[in-house]
C-alpha cells in the first residue's frame, strides 16, 4: 500500500473521531442515566428497587479513576444527602457535599491511597446491620486506594511490590491475584468489612469482560484466584528478587492468607452492575467507523499479549481486510503488555505500540491510533498515540530514531516531537485501551 498524498489526512482524521466518539459513548454520565432511576425514595439501579427509607443508614464509597466523577454523577440522577469516602486520583475542584475526599496515587500508591484505605475499613466496620452501601469501584482503585493485611508493612513495602508486578510482564489478572492476597481491602475483603450490610456495586471495568473479580483487584466480589495461584506467579514471573524482605518472606514461608470465595457470607447481600467495560467503547467505535463507510472488523483476541506480537498480528489481519475492501477499520479492545525494563524512559503500552507499528507500515497508506480511555498512557502525559505511515520519515528529519526509542521505551518525547502523542488529559474514566488501525 503506497500512501496517496491525500489519504493519510483524511485516515487520521476519521481515527480522531472514532475514538473521541467512543470515549463520549463510555461517559460516566451517560452510564448513569442507562442503568440508574431515582424517584420518592426508591433507588432503581438495573431494574432492582431499593427503597432508601428503610435502611438506618445509606453510604457511598467510591474508589477508582473514576472515583468522582461516579458519585458526581449518581448525585445528579438521585440528589440524596450520602455520607461516604471517596478516593481518586486528583482531589476535584467541585466535590460532592457530605463526602471526604482522598487523592490517592496512580500508578503507586501514596500516603493518601493508605489513608484511604484505613478511612474506608473504619467506616464499613462501624455501619449498623440495616445499612445500604453503594460502592463506585472503577479501573485504577488497586493503587488509589489501600491497606495492607500486615499492618507492619510500610508504604515503601507496598511500592516496591506494586513496582515488580508492574514491570513484570504478567496481564493485569496476575498482577491483581497477588495484591488482593496482601491487602485489607482488596479480594473481597472490603466486603468481609460491610457485612451483613446490603451492599450494591456500580463498576465501571478496566479488565477483561470475563474476569470482572480483576477490576481493582476485587475489593468487593468473591476472588476466583487462590493462594497457590500467587506461589505459581511469584515464581513464573522471577518476582522473588524484587519483592522487599518481609513480603518475600510470605511468599517463601508460603503463609498468604487466603480471600474470600463465593458463597461466603460477606456476598449474600451483594448485587454487583456493570454501567461500563470495554465493550461499550469497542462498539461505539465499531458503531461511528461504520457510519464513516469503513468496513469494520473487531479483534480483541491479543488481549495481554506483547505488544510488538499483537501489532504484527494486527497489521497482517488489516492487510488481509485491506485486499478485500477499499475501506477498512480494524478495531481491537483491551491491553497489551510491554516488559519494562529498569532504565526506562517516558511513555506507556500504547505509545510503545504505535511505535512499534510505524516502524512496520512505512511509506504505507495506514493509520494506527492507541490509547488509554483513562487519558493516561503510563507515566506520560498522553493518553496514547495516532501515528501514520509517515511517522518514522517525519521522525528521522527531526533528529529522532524510532528504533533507540523502542529500546529505551522512550516512545513519548519522540511522538510529542512530530505531533503523533495523543494528549486528552485525564478523563475520569478507565475502560481499558483502544486500538484503530485504518487502511485505504
Amino acid at each position: 500500500m503506497t500512501a496517496p498524498s491525500n489519504s493519510l489526512p483524511e485516515l487520521r482524521a476519521a481515527a480522531h473521531k472514532i475514538f473521541d466518539h467512543a470515549l463520549a459513548e463510555c461517559s460516566i454520565p451517560r452510564a448513569f442515566a442507562r442503568s440508574v432511576a431515582f424517584s420518592d425514595s426508591i433507588l432503581d439501579i438495573d431494574g432492582d428497587r431499593y427503597d432508601l427509607s428503610t435502611y438506618s443508614r445509606v453510604v457511598l464509597i467510591s474508589i477508582g479513576k473514576a472515583g468522582h466523577t461516579m458519585p458526581q454523577a449518581l448525585g445528579r440522577i438521585a440528589p440524596i444527602p450520602l455520607g461516604g469516602i471517596v478516593s481518586c486520583p486528583v482531589a476535584p475542584d467541585d466535590p460532592v457535599a457530605d463526602l471526604i475526599y482522598f487523592a490517592g496515587g496512580h500508578p503507586m500508591p501514596n500516603e493518601e491511597s493508605l489513608r484511604a484505605g484505613e478511612a474506608i475499613l473504619t467506616l464499613l466496620h462501624s455501619l449498623p446491620p440495616n445499612s445500604l452501601v453503594l460502592f463506585c469501584i472503577s479501573g485504577g482503585a488497586s493503587a488509589i486506594a489501600e491497606f495492607p493485611l500486615d499492618p507492619s508493612l510500610t508504604l515503601s513495602d507496598i511500592i516496591a511490590v506494586n513496582r515488580a508486578l508492574v514491570h513484570s510482564g504478567a496481564p493485569i489478572a496476575k498482577i491483581n491475584a497477588i495484591r488482593k492476597h496482601l491487602s485489607a481491602i482488596k479480594g473481597g475483603r472490603m466486603a468481609q468489612a460491610a457485612a451483613p450490610a446490603t451492599q450494591i456495586s456500580l463498576l465501571v471495568s478496566d479488565v477483561p469482560d470475563g474476569s470482572l473479580d480483576a477490576l481493582a483487584s476485587s475489593p468487593t466480589m468473591p476472588d476466583t484466584s487462590t493462594v497457590a495461584d500467587c506461589y505459581a506467579i511469584a515464581e513464573g514471573y522471577n518476582l522473588m528478587p524484587q519483592l522487599p524482605e518481609r513480603v518475600r518472606a510470605v511468599f517463601e514461608q508460603q503463609v498468604l492468607k487466603e480471600t474470600p470465595k463465593r458463597g461466603d457470607a460477606a456476598f449474600a447481600r451483594s448485587q454487583f452492575v456493570t454501567l461500563l467495560s470495554n465493550q461499550t467503547a469497542v462498539n461505539a467505535a465499531a458503531e461511528l467507523a461504520t457510519s464513516l463507510g469503513f468496513f469494520v472488523a473487531i479483534d480483541n483476541s491479543c488481549d495481554d499479549w506483547d505488544y510488538a506480537t499483537a501489532a504484527d498480528h494486527l497489521l497482517k489481519e488489516l492487510r488481509g481486510l485491506g485486499r478485500q475492501h477499499d475501506r477498512v477499520c480494524l478495531i481491537s479492545g483491551g491491553e497489551v503488555t510491554v516488559k519494562v525494563e529498569s532504565h526506562s524512559g517516558t511513555g506507556g503500552r500504547n505509545q510503545q505500540f504505535a511505535l512499534y507499528c510505524a516502524e512496520q507500515i512505512r511509506g504505507e497508506s495506514i493509520a494506527v491510533l492507541s490509547a488509554g480511555s483513562d487519558g493516561v498512557d503510563g507515566n506520560s502525559p498522553a493518553a496514547g498515540a495516532l501515528i501514520d505511515g509517515t511517522t518514522v520519515a517525519r521522525a528521522n528529519y527531526a533528529g529522532h530514531d524510532p528504533s533507540q526509542a523502542l529500546a529505551r521505551f522512550d516512545a513519548f518525547p519522540l511522538l510529542d516531537a512530530i505531533g503523533d502523542a495523543l494528549v486528552t488529559g485525564p478523563t475520569g474514566n478507565n475502560v481499558r485501551d483502544l486500538r484503530l488501525l485504518l487502511s485505504y
